[in-house]
């Protein structure tokens, strides 16, 4: 046997049961054991490596100089209940890790659960995407769509349940949320539309994961971010990515 067949038998014996015809694990798929559960979408692994779970956010626990939002420790239950000391296989979108050195991924249970998406459809995490890293964002928002619709726990709750901008109040003021509007504004270029008293921007810097001139006067929509006013008074909001804007029809 050639030395480059010893190597190829050697892979194999250490290949996963799921992998099987397959080396594309050694790249871009990996099992992982999990040490300790940080919160709700964040874990470390006996390795020390920290990972956090890609496309969604769920409510913050409680920290030293913040107290913990409503679901949040309901959130890290779940996901401790999902992976607290089991095996995981870990898979990657183009970007696999964050400004501050978290692995960022999907995360599957040895039965082929997806713990992001269960998260989500549990009503405990909302999706929160990036650019590069959207190749699972259509999936996940379906499922958000179904959590919403069903006021599955954080969704029944008033510091997570959808607004219209005609709610908005000074109160909500740096939160981030998702409302629900009706195009009343498009501009030209198509990177700013205002839904009523609410205005949307997409930043330049991330206008390359956009599709242009898409919205119609008229048409509902759902957008999600971080609520701000100008230095005029008014409302507005920033999206980063084309799954911060969900339209309805």
């Amino acid at each position: 046997m050639t030395r480059h067949g010893i190597v190829l038998c050697v892979l194999f014996l250490f290949i996963q049961p799921g992998f099987a015809g397959s080396l594309s694990w050694i790249t871009y798929n990996r099992w992982v054991t999990v040490d300790r559960v940080v919160d709700g979408d964040t874990f470390k692994t006996i390795q020390g490596e920290k990972i956090r779970l890609l496309g969604i956010n769920t409510p913050e626990i409680q920290h030293d100089t913040s107290s913990a939002q409503p679901f949040g420790q309901q959130a890290k239950n779940a996901l401790i209940t999902l992976i607290a000391g089991k095996q995981v296989r870990l898979t990657f979108d183009k970007e696999k890790k964050d400004k501050y050195g978290r692995t960022l991924a999907h995360v599957y249970l040895r039965n082929g659960l997806w713990v992001n998406a269960a998260l989500v459809e549990q009503g405990l995490a909302h999706v929160y995407t990036f650019a590069p890293n959207i190749s699972a964002a259509k999936k996940l928002l379906r499922i958000e769509q179904k959590a919403i619709a069903a006021k599955r726990k954080m969704w029944g709750h008033k510091r997570w349940r959808v607004i219209t901008p005609k709610q908005l109040r000074t109160g909500l003021l740096g939160q981030f949320r998702l409302i629900h509007g009706v195009v009343t504004k498009v501009e030209k270029n198509g990177w700013r539309f205002e839904l009523g008293k609410l205005t949307v921007t997409v930043p330049k810097s991330y206008r390359r994961a956009f599709k242009r001139n898409t919205l119609k006067l008229g048409q509902q929509i759902l957008v999600r971010g971080k609520l701000r006013i100008s230095k005029k008074g008014k409302w507005f909001l920033s999206v980063y990515t084309q799954s911060d804007v969900y339209h309805i029809n």
